[in-house]
């Protein structure tokens, strides 16, 4: 059985500065906007996860929030996972190898760089640094959750806000 793993940077969220700790950055009126543009392109397209997993980073956890208000999701169904905020690779891989084997469609929030580096870990394609909101879909065949680990994925699209946008 064929499954899909949707990797999401989260959206455009407030500068850092010595007031706001990194963990509570708010995503701004653009971040906003992108997390529903994006959502609403996953709907057009027919792209439904059955699970959203995220990091509890206020503008990841709020970017997963409302790309799954566009599915209409209770959001208390968004699983969160701590390590994703700063756990490396290693953490994203982890959360991908611990997802229920009914799950066909998994879509993960999280943080650059390390959601960029995952996707070429599992791809082996240079995806370079993902923008803001932007999505890179993976597709695998014949492999348990459990088993997905370096280039076991194929590379089916990367997509940003702007494409999107420019697409309509």
């Amino acid at each position: 059985m064929k499954k899909t793993l949707i990797l999401v940077r989260h959206a455009t969220a407030e500068d850092h500065s010595f007031r706001v700790k990194d963990f509570d950055r708010e995503l701004v009126s653009k971040g906003l906007s992108e997390s529903a543009i994006m959502g609403r392109w996953l709907v057009e397209k027919n792209i439904k996860p059955d699970h959203f997993v995220t990091s509890p980073a206020s503008r990841a956890y709020k970017t997963a929030e409302i790309v799954a208000d566009q599915f209409h999701l209770d959001i208390s169904e968004i699983e969160l996972v701590s390590d994703i905020y700063d756990g490396g690779p290693k953490a994203y891989l982890s959360a991908v190898n611990r997802t229920a084997e009914n799950t066909e469609k998994l879509i993960l929030f999280g943080h650059n760089p390390d959601i960029s580096y995952f996707g070429e870990y599992l791809s082996g394609k240079n995806i370079g640094s993902m923008k803001k909101a932007g999505m890179v879909i993976l597709e695998f065949e014949d492999l348990k959750w459990e088993e997905i680990s370096a280039k076991t994925a194929t590379f089916i699209s990367y997509i940003t806000p702007k494409e999107v946008k420019e697409a309509s």
